[in-house]
């Protein structure tokens, strides 16, 4: 699985990355992380390709992603277009106020923010895993769980809100696919 995860800094673009790849790992699956930055951190453009695998990983770099990720306008028009065909894109409503142009994908268009600041107003990347996890098929709860406890291990306290977070997430994607 190819996916490419873009929106501004600060949104947790990088955290969803490295959820996945443990996620991943978790499932003895091989993995690549491969981060992006724009020139400032926390409000500039970041993303990241991330690839897992039962196969070797020859490459991290993605020219034509299975999944799309899009927290924002800009990562919608930058990567809507190398998304392979029969590919899916998913955009955060909250921010993203296009639509995707692509009728060759499926396209859906979640209330990311709105749906995990209910539970954590720093939950949207948590959030998104629980919402790829229908669609990944071959990750489970307890892999995206474990991944959750791992990168958060030096705060404890904002586990459980997490894993409520994730949850929401799988849930709801799980009524639409």
């Amino acid at each position: 699985m190819k996916i490419i995860i873009s929106g501004f800094g600060g949104q947790g673009v990088l955290s969803l990355g490295k959820f996945i790849s443990y996620s991943a790992i978790e499932q003895d699956l091989n993995t690549s992380w491969l981060p992006a930055y724009g020139p400032e951190m926390r409000g500039g453009t970041a993303n990241c390709s991330v690839i897992y695998s039962a196969e070797e990983i020859a490459s991290p770099v993605i020219d034509s992603p299975d999944i799309l990720i899009a927290f924002n306008e800009p990562s919608l028009v930058k990567f809507e277009g190398m998304v392979k065909p029969g590919g899916i894109i998913i955009t955060n409503s909250d921010i993203v106020g296009i639509k995707a142009t692509r009728k060759d994908c499926k396209v859906y268009e979640i209330p990311v923010d709105t749906l995990a600041s209910a539970i954590n107003k720093r939950g949207a990347n948590v959030f998104m895993l629980g919402v790829l996890l229908p669609i990944f098929k071959d990750i489970s709860m307890d892999s995206a769980i474990h991944a959750v406890e791992h990168v958060f291990e030096s705060k404890p306290k904002i586990i459980p809100v997490n894993i409520q977070c994730l949850k929401a997430g799988y849930e709801y994607m799980s009524k639409l696919v």
